[in-house]
């Protein structure tokens, strides 16, 4: 669930959170009374977005400026920048010294990406709050790999019997304590693209997936790939990931291909799994896991459009599958905007798997991700029938709950959003989210006290849970990668 909230819904909170603390005290009942004897307008002006707003220039609005760079940290000149937002989009070229500038931006939600030909663009999701003046954001392109036209294999390699690069134009030097992951996405984005990440090495083989001659070199492949797995659950990933690509070396087999992009992907190895699985996916076209796990890793890159495509492949290649559907709609709640093909092949997932909550989860969200002004507020109806579905096939699906609360709050019926509010706490009581939608709901109708206990919960279960994600992510080392031209500087390990 996307965790950005509706800035009347934000404002609400913090206006709420006035009211809290102003009847706490004897000074506090007389600010109350001075309020409510004042105009709507005063009342309005004194929070502190709107007076950051009256403060800030109205004609120069907020400007986000940066620098585009290469790999080695040189300024990439003449490169294209992109800036795109829910009302406005616009585009400028860097110049010799890399600099980007868009100036007179209203607050809000932005994607920012940058390209340029035989460099791989960069994108990154950038918020302007109220109040804000300038925002720096550098975009960083890596090359992009040179491939034939005919072989798909860059020029100078050798390749193996079985069509693989035997020397691949990256090396895995090293390891290093978890960091801000190439900068890509908000932590909404961020936080799905590392569960997915976990999830894909639970993705399993379709039969026959592997079916290679047994032979020496394929026995030594699987002691190689099996050594692997035993070094990443001892705690050496640099070794494991060594091993696994010593096996595709061996024998570029469906489960070595996926054995080696899993282990880049999961240690932040973005691009790298990239490569991989695009590879593995080439030789085993059939795979659904393996489009699944292309899938992932485009989307952990930013590239959200291409990752919807690979997905939407991946459960075409074996519809009955749940997994390319749950992973595609993810992916959907989680990116900027709708992706393509994803709503239709949600809707086969409904189809073909009538008793699954969350299929009509995912395409009532897809629904109302994918529709706008009057097409949305038709498709309202269709949403909320599948949500109701939703939770007669599971009666403690949290999330379809805390969707039908939002569309009932929205809709000004405060009766049934806050009973569906607590459906969705009764299915989840870590859902954050759910708390403090429960206390704007409380807050709106007076009960004071109940809203403070609902608000009080959502801020304790958001630091739990960021701790914990904080926790999960020092636990995971990421790889330091070297490309083909900084190889000789990499470190012995």
């Amino acid at each position: 669930m996307n965790k950005s909230l509706p800035r009347p819904i934000a404002q609400s909170r913090r206006m709420v959170s006035s009211r809290h603390k102003s009847r706490t005290s004897p000074a506090g009942l007389g600010v109350r009374f001075a309020l409510l004897s004042a105009t709507v307008a005063a009342v309005l002006l004194v929070t502190p977005e709107l007076r950051a707003l009256q403060l800030a220039p109205s004609s120069s609005g907020v400007t986000v400026y940066g620098f585009v760079v290469d790999s080695h940290g040189d300024p990439v000149g003449d490169a294209t920048v992109k800036l795109a937002g829910d009302k406005e989009a616009k585009s400028t070229k860097t110049d010799a010294t890399g600099a980007f500038e868009f100036s007179a931006l209203h607050p809000g939600n932005y994607t920012l990406s940058a390209e340029k030909t035989a460099l791989q663009g960069q994108t990154a999701e950038i918020v302007i709050a109220p109040g804000q003046d300038r925002k720096r954001v550098d975009l960083k392109l890596n090359p992009e790999r040179s491939m034939s036209a005919t072989t798909g294999v860059a020029p100078g390699s050798t390749v193996s019997q079985f069509g693989f690069a035997d020397n691949p134009d990256f090396q895995v030097a090293g390891v290093t304590d978890w960091t801000a992951v190439g900068g890509h996405g908000s932590d909404t984005t961020l936080r799905t693209s590392e569960a997915l990440a976990r999830e894909t090495l639970a993705l399993k083989p379709e039969k026959g997936a592997n079916a290679i001659t047994e032979n020496a070199q394929k026995r030594n492949a699987d002691r190689h790939r099996l050594a692997g797995e035993r070094d990443e659950k001892s705690g050496d990933p640099l070794g494991a990931v060594r091993e696994f690509e010593q096996a595709v070396q061996l024998d570029p087999s469906e489960d070595n291909y996926f054995a080696w992009g899993s282990e880049l992907l999961l240690h932040r190895a973005v691009w790298q799994a990239q490569e991989v699985f695009r590879k593995g996916a080439e030789a085993f076209p059939k795979s659904s896991r393996m489009s699944s796990a292309l899938g992932s890793a485009l989307f952990a890159g930013a590239r959200y459009e291409e990752a919807a495509k690979f997905l939407c492949q991946a459960s075409d290649l074996d519809p009955a599958d749940p997994e390319p559907y749950l992973f595609m709609g993810k992916a959907q709640i989680a990116a900027p905007g709708a992706l393509p093909c994803v709503e239709t092949k949600l809707a086969r997932f409904v189809a073909d798997h009538p008793d699954n909550a969350q299929a009509d989860y995912l395409y009532a969200m897809a629904i109302l991700k994918g529709s706008a002004g009057v097409a949305k507020v038709r498709a309202i109806e269709d949403v909320k029938g599948l949500l109701m579905k939703a939770i007669t096939i599971d009666s403690k699906c949290a999330d379809a709950y805390l969707e039908l609360g939002i569309l009932a709050s929205s809709a000004g019926d405060s009766a049934t959003a806050i009973e569906d509010l607590k459906a969705a706490i009764l299915g989840n009581p870590e859902l954050s989210e759910a708390h403090y939608r429960l206390g704007v709901m409380y807050d709106r109708i007076g009960r004071a006290e109940e809203a403070r206990r609902e608000f009080a919960l959502h801020d304790r279960l958001e630091k739990q849970q960021a701790e914990e994600v904080e926790r999960q992510r020092r636990e995971i080392k990421q790889f330091v990668i070297v490309t083909s031209g900084e190889k000789s500087a990499a470190p012995d390990n």
